[in-house]
């Protein structure tokens, strides 16, 4: 799952800013049920809990995205060192 987001074009930072929203937007729906609602605290903090719940879970696919992009790159990285070496040998066979 987390290699198909990676290909969709989702990263790492992506996540992790939307678990900072999540957590501003905890703070902002427990504000305005607490004085907009009658309801009392209980309702405010039960808005407030249920959207702040998003924040860890955006936070973890941060850190699982964020190890793909590592695997991604090195694996790039990898297969240029190879080329090169594919290519060394292949102009030193040339040579003789």
């Amino acid at each position: 799952m987390i290699k198909k987001l990676h290909q969709m074009g989702l990263r790492s930072g992506h996540m992790y800013t939307a678990g900072a929203v999540s957590i501003g937007l905890s703070f902002a729906s427990w504000l305005m049920s607490n004085s907009l609602e009658a309801k009392g605290i209980d309702r405010a903090d039960r808005w407030g809990i249920f959207i702040g719940e998003w924040a860890p879970t955006f936070v973890a696919l941060g850190v699982a995205l964020r190890m793909e992009e590592t695997h991604h790159d090195l694996e790039e990285s990898e297969m240029k060192m190879y080329d090169k070496a594919e290519r060394r040998r292949a102009d030193a066979h040339a040579k003789v």
